[in-house]
């Protein structure tokens, strides 16, 4: 059973795409690895066709806030420390910094795929905005679902716990770091790949190398299946 996607999954997911909006919503979680809810966020206006590029608004919040004097738990309401009453602007600044842009680079495949899509009126008005995928959180994760599906691609191996997860738009999201991580894994590779998902912690990306990793491990274990003969 297979730890993570390969691109000729995902192909095959885009080919089993029954709608030009579904297949580039696959394409786009897999090229950009963004997550699903910066994907849905995106807006008309934050592709610039011209340069190739496309702005993402970081939009992962969950974090564990605690006062650096007592050790308290902090809500995001807070603007003082209901254990010591210190005043936690550097708290509130950490969440704001959370929610940075980041400028993904398009390649020319996407770029068009993104084009075709607005100027055949793909786009939906929400929020006082155009957006590029006019469907919930929901829905995407049931068109990734439907279309691992009906290309016959099973459940993943999680290579951390060793428990099996269905697919689902953050394994696209894993599959392009992974991807990468093949690519490259030097340092200035990890720290790029870090900048592009968007990952506050190197450590976070760091978890790529190993699960890319695995391939020495079998092509080692290969050595004396092989020796055995």
């Amino acid at each position: 059973m297979k730890t993570y996607l390969e691109p000729e999954d995902v192909q095959s997911m885009e080919e089993a795409a029954t709608c030009p909006r579904d297949r580039l919503l696959i394409r786009l979680l897999f090229r950009l690895g963004c997550r699903v809810s910066e994907a849905l966020g995106i807006a008309v206006s934050d592709v610039d066709f011209e340069q190739g590029t496309v702005v993402i608004q970081h939009l992962k919040r969950r974090i564990a806030f605690s006062c650096p004097h007592c050790k308290a738990s902090l809500a995001k309401a807070h603007s003082f420390c209901p254990g010591c009453g210190t005043k936690i602007g550097k708290s509130l600044a950490r969440e704001r910094e959370r929610r940075r842009l980041r400028t993904l680079p398009l390649d020319g495949d996407m770029l068009k795929m993104l084009k075709d899509h607005v100027e055949s009126g793909g786009p939906v008005y929400r929020n006082g905005k155009m957006v590029i995928f006019g469907i919930n959180r929901h829905q995407a994760w049931r068109v990734v679902r439907e279309c691992a599906t009906r290309a016959g691609i099973g459940a993943l191996v999680n290579p951390e716990t060793g428990k099996t997860r269905g697919v689902s738009p953050h394994r696209l999201r894993d599959a392009f770091a992974v991807h990468a991580v093949r690519h490259d894994d030097s340092g200035d590779g990890l720290r790029m790949l870090q900048e592009h998902l968007g990952h506050a912690s190197f450590n976070t990306t760091a978890r790529y190398r190993k699960v890319a990793g695995d391939e020495h491990r079998k092509w080692y274990e290969n050595l004396w299946q092989q020796g055995s003969d």
